[in-house]
């Protein structure tokens, strides 16, 4: 790690100015000076605002909290002081999009006292990045705020505008964040989850989201009146909605700022206001590929229940091994395999016993068998958010993964959303919902005791990521989106805007296990193999061209990358399944090149083992020609392209599997131009020459 302190006295970055009228107000601004906040208590309110290069990204607006037995800090509020202070740190990531981050930021922190009532305070810290800001709520310990706090509101407020351009998915439905992304002017939105990105009249692309969710609930955005949010929080089952004590801190509030759509994932913000690594040594924590018994069922090949095909046999998942080991994957996913998935197992969560295999699924030897090969088995844990149950088991589920060779964990928690399960300590069920601080405890539980045996957490249906993995290395990955399995029966699918719209809005929280690489495009038009297995609707289908398959491995970004089709669709189109092969997980580092939100994006990768590149670009229902100029490789160089593009007739409807193979040398800094098809993409590995 590099640190460079600058001594406050030098920081011109940050003033003060006195108000008019006994009001104060304090500015903030990024290192770079474009980004300013300015914070005030003008008529006894605590406010905040942004602007960029001096053009307002969010008006002022509101903050504060209200506790329920507790006076809160809402009126009557004045600055009573503030602290500042500057960094400029390095630090490593033992994997992720880029290994070396970079956290150079300017900090003030405020302190506001109301004027009626008990003594009391709160301070909100600011933090200004070159790429946007972010802020907590730090409540001490007080004589005012003594024994149990019961948060009742959080008064946060991102006033954006009526008119700015909103990309989102709804928070209040009962799929949780499995929507697919609408676009609307932010005065007609009733309420988001975030990442929500935002473009507002001066061309200026924002971002709200949260860093660090522990032990709070999570925000959403609930609109107050037209272009003005205020956070919501989840509450618990009859109750606040954060139960804390004074002394606490909330998540960071962040808002990602920039000048073009790309420089949005090009921030570190999220990972930066995250604590560093509390695990110590995760060398046992290992990015890779993977297969699995998954797909099949989606398409109605296999069932996770015996009372159809099952999927997870002893035989099965050999066979699974025996493909993964021949073609250099890590792990071999099995969903299926323990008691509990006969039936309704959707609304019979109560039934799964996470210790006990079906009869079918011999886990002790099949541990072995994967390891003999290379190989090892990823475990499934799918709970059907009925928490209280897998908590009652999560050790002794956790012991028989670690006795089986098991490096990773999927968990699953299916559900509607607010129907997670939790029997309080009367016995009485309690429903909460999926992104409450209750499901947040939960989560981090799982991850602190996978730790404890080197095991690492997928989680699916999860809380969204905010950077914790920064914090707990061994949280891997999520899902958190519509990924690929609404593709064998979302009806609709997922539209082929869908990846380019992710890239800007989910993939700005962190890594998503969108599950990518299927190769037969057409699924449900196949027969059924038996007649009480019906295949699923045929328009349910990727509407992708199999270069854009290729493509997401780039674009969307996780240490750990399912080839999801079946070994036998991969066996028919090895040339394809090549790149899936060759293409790393870990990144040396990763740049956004180009893009816009819903239409196109390309981003290129180096490779962390190998240090070659990556490219990865794909679009919308458009025919796109991209011209990139390859300014990420070293200049003048010579290098091997291997492509992977559409065919010049390739369509996702009518054509998806017309790709073009090639090789040819190129010379970095060069311009790099491909076409791609409607629903299409194109993906390219450099290869140094020499």
């Amino acid at each position: 790690m590099t640190t460079h302190w600058k001594p406050l006295v030098a920081l011109a970055a940050i003033a003060w100015a006195a108000a008019p009228a006994n009001a104060e107000s304090l500015t903030l601004a990024s290192p770079d000076g474009k980004i300013t906040v300015t914070v005030s208590d003008d008529g006894g309110l605590a406010t905040y605002a942004v602007a960029y290069e001096g053009k307002q990204v969010i008006a002022p607006s509101k903050l504060g909290m209200l506790f329920a037995e507790h006076h809160g800090f809402e009126r009557g509020l004045a600055i009573a002081g503030s602290t500042t202070a500057s960094q400029d740190t390095s630090w490593e990531q033992p994997w992720g999009e880029r290994r070396v981050v970079r956290d150079q930021h300017n900090e003030l922190a405020v302190t506001f006292k109301p004027a009626d009532g008990p003594e009391r305070q709160m301070t909100v810290r600011f933090r200004a990045f070159d790429t946007g800001v972010g802020f907590r709520y730090e409540v001490p310990e007080q004589a005012a705020l003594q024994g149990d706090l019961n948060l009742t509101e959080e008064l946060t407020q991102f006033g954006v505008g009526e008119q700015t351009t909103m990309w989102y998915t709804p928070s209040d439905e009962f799929n949780r964040y499995e929507y697919i992304t609408r676009t609307a002017p932010a005065g007609k939105v009733d309420d988001a989850h975030t990442p929500a990105t935002f473009r507002n009249a001066d061309g200026i692309y924002f971002s709200i989201h949260e860093a660090a969710l522990v032990d709070y609930a999570a925000m959403s955005l609930d609109q107050l009146r037209p272009g003005n949010f205020e956070s919501k929080l989840r509450g618990w089952s009859g109750g606040p909605k954060v139960k804390t004590k004074a002394g606490f801190t909330s998540p960071w509030r962040t808002i990602q700022v920039a000048p073009d759509a790309v420089g949005l994932i090009n921030s570190d913000i999220i990972l930066n206001l995250n604590e560093p690594n509390k695990l110590g040594d995760v060398s046992w924590v290992e990015p890779g590929k993977y297969v699995g018994i998954w797909w099949a069922m989606h398409i109605r090949d296999r069932s996770w229940g015996r009372d159809q095909i099952h999927g997870a046999t002893t035989e099965e998942t050999k066979r699974y091994i025996d493909f993964a080991a021949k073609h250099g994957f890590a792990g071999v996913l099995v969903e299926g395999w323990n008691i509990g998935w006969d039936g309704d197992w959707y609304n019979n969560g109560d039934l799964f016993d996470f210790t006990k295999p079906m009869p079918d699924y011999d886990l002790e030897e099949l541990g072995r068998y994967a390891l003999s090969k290379g190989v090892r088995i990823i475990g499934h844990h799918e709970t059907s958010a009925n928490i209280t149950n897998y908590e009652n088991q999560l050790g002794a589920a956790m012991d028989l993964m670690q006795k089986a060779g098991v490096r990773q964990v999927k968990t699953g928690y299916v559900a509607d959303a607010g129907d997670a399960v939790r029997i309080d300590e009367n016995g009485i069920r309690r429903y909460e919902w999926h992104d409450s601080q209750f499901m947040v405890r939960h989560h981090l539980k799982v991850v602190q005791e996978a730790a404890k045996r080197q095991i690492s957490i997928n989680a699916h249906e999860p809380v969204k990521d905010t950077g914790l993995r920064r914090t707990y290395p061994n949280w891997i990955a999520r899902e958190g989106a519509r990924g690929m399995e609404y593709n064998a029966w979302g009806t609709p699918p997922n539209p082929p805007e869908h990846e380019a719209m992710l890239a800007f809005t989910r993939m700005l929280s962190g890594p998503m296990d969108f599950t990518p690489g299927i190769f037969d495009l057409k699924p449900n038009e196949r027969a059924p193999l038996r007649e009480d297995m019906p295949r699923g609707d045929p328009s349910n289908r990727p509407e992708t061209t199999l270069a854009k398959q290729l493509a997401l491995y780039v674009v969307l970004y996780s240490p750990i990358q399912m080839a999801a089709d079946l070994p036998e669709n991969y066996e028919q189109r090895l040339d394809a399944f090549q790149f899936i092969k060759d293409v790393e997980t870990d990144w040396e580092d990763s740049i956004a090149l180009a893009g816009e939100i819903g239409d196109y994006v390309a981003i290129a990768r180096q490779g962390r083992k190998s240090k070659e590149w990556f490219l990865g670009a794909v679009t919308d229902e458009e025919a796109r020609d991209l011209s990139l100029p390859l300014s990420f490789l070293e200049p003048g160089k010579k290098y091997r392209a291997q492509i992977y593009r559409d065919g010049p007739d390739a369509d996702w409807k009518t054509n998806p599997y017309a790709m073009v193979i090639e090789e040819k040398t190129v010379t970095g800094g060069e311009t790099f131009a491909v076409r791609m098809a409607p629903g299409g993409g194109f993906a390219v590995r450099f290869i140094p020459v020499g």
